[in-house]
């Protein structure tokens, strides 16, 4: 809108170009749409302000939707340096002077930098929110997965005083029918029902020990717990723990497909289990009917992708090893959370407090180029006095001081009488005044001779 409304004024410069200004624009609509990369759009934008001053007006827009939208810092604050640096350059060739410059480094500072990183924190805190969302449905999903675990752990509790009940009258009624079956007084036909009985009796004990298996395997499935029902199946199996391992849902894993191939291939091995942090191992002895995998089974073919490493062969001694290197977990909710806690925390200290630095930094040096500026300005009244007209310039020159006032003073003194037709003067400060300036001195050169001198309050 300024863009547009600068070019219809009837005031405005000769050099106003309308397809600028619309191709600006356009730049402008592409940035805030998001249709082009925001480091490109801030760019972008930042570039025309070269053209019309109008376009600053956009600035802090597009340098706050960077900060919404661009994911690392670190290419934002490499375009913001190179502006500067590039702007510098610029100015230092073109001539301008520092105090007519040096202040638009300020507005970089307060209409680029400010509004990115007031950008850059709305969208940690908007992550922040997020990951605290997901904390919030983590956390439901494991209390239901302690419910359903507190669930199946009762149900386990139940199905085994089921079985110590029922067992125990299974248990009787087939030592009944066994007594009938040797039972000499009863007809033959008798004697085989009562063996039927028994036999049936039996096979309903063992059906109801494999149903308290599984459910007891559902209520234990840690790592420990299948161990136990290893050793208790016959298995000659020991665990040794070094640490919680990182991820325990694919350490049970290993260990149960390491069992398993154990089992399969090294009948009466012993076994030993090792679980550390990252590291799980099932490692069996030799054993006399071994058949131990040379490729691994489709089983530890599935478990590679779900490991950092996997290695199954042989061992020294000629049993088997299964040795897994646990893929740590990716963050979690909680970890998210924490982590864009802190990086809000921080953000809010950088929003404010690398502007804040970025500008003391900037006026601590202004404010020393001034004096350093001021103070080799001064030219000594005395000597301002001594000079006299037609002097040769390199007479006047050794008493002058190192440097000419800056533009940003010269402007401010009352008008000088017009110099002589090409002339080329330069002026000087009469004292070294940082608060102030005095009177001010200008000495106008022709043919290499002083033309004139002046000095005006």
């Amino acid at each position: 809108m300024p863009v547009v409304i600068g070019g219809l004024l009837p005031v405005r410069g000769a050099d106003w170009r309308w397809w600028v200004a619309v191709a600006g624009v356009g730049v402008i609509g592409a940035a805030v749409a998001g249709w082009i990369r925001p480091q490109v759009g801030l760019l972008l934008v930042i570039g025309l302000t070269m053209d019309q001053g109008n376009f600053a007006f956009a600035v802090p827009v597009v340098a706050y939707l960077t900060g919404r939208r661009a994911a690392q810092a670190r290419p934002v604050v490499w375009l913001f340096s190179a502006v500067f640096v590039g702007g510098t350059v610029l100015n230092l060739v073109r001539g301008i002077d520092v105090t007519q410059w040096f202040p638009l480094t300020i507005w970089l500072v307060l209409l680029g930098v400010l509004p990115w990183l007031v950008g850059r924190y709305r969208r940690q805190y908007q992550a922040l929110v997020r990951a605290g969302w997901e904390r919030v449905e983590q956390l439901e999903r494991e209390q239901r997965i302690v419910a359903e675990r507190e669930r199946l752990r009762e149900r386990a509790r139940i199905a085994q005083d089921m079985h110590d009940s029922l067992g125990h009258e299974l248990a009787l009624l087939a030592v009944r029918a066994g007594a009938l079956q040797v039972a000499a007084d009863l007809p033959e036909r008798h004697r085989k029902a009562a063996a039927e009985l028994r036999a049936g009796a039996a096979d309903a004990t063992d059906r109801l020990h494999e149903i308290i298996g599984l459910l007891r395997d559902e209520a234990d499935g840690s790592v420990a717990g299948l161990v136990r029902r290893a050793a208790s199946s016959g298995m000659d199996v020991r665990l040794v723990e070094d640490g919680v391992p990182v991820d325990a849902r694919t350490a049970y894993r290993v260990v149960q497909e390491g069992l398993t191939n154990a089992a399969k291939h090294a009948p009466g091995a012993s076994v030993v289990v090792r679980v550390g942090a990252s590291v799980v191992s099932v490692t069996n002895g030799p054993s006399e009917e071994t058949s131990q995998l040379t490729g691994g089974g489709s089983g530890l073919d599935g478990l590679a992708g779900r490991v950092r490493d996997l290695r199954a062969g042989a061992t020294a001694d000629g049993g088997f090893e299964v040795r897994a290197v646990l893929e740590r977990p990716e963050s979690g909710p909680q970890d998210e959370l924490t982590r864009h806690r802190q990086q809000r925390r921080r953000g809010l200290v950088v929003t404010f407090a690398v502007p804040a630095g970025l500008v003391a930094a900037l006026s601590v040096v202004m404010v020393g180029y001034y004096a350093f500026a001021t103070l080799n300005s001064v030219l000594r009244p005395a000597d301002f006095a001594a000079l006299r007209a037609g002097q040769a310039q390199g007479d006047v020159e050794r008493v002058l001081p190192r440097m000419d006032l800056i533009n940003s003073d010269v402007d401010r003194v009352r008008t000088f009488p017009d110099p002589p037709a090409g002339a080329r003067c330069r002026y000087f400060r009469s004292d070294g005044n940082l608060l102030g300036l005095g009177e001010v001195y200008r000495l106008c050169f022709q043919n290499n001779r002083l033309a004139t001198k002046d000095a005006r309050p």
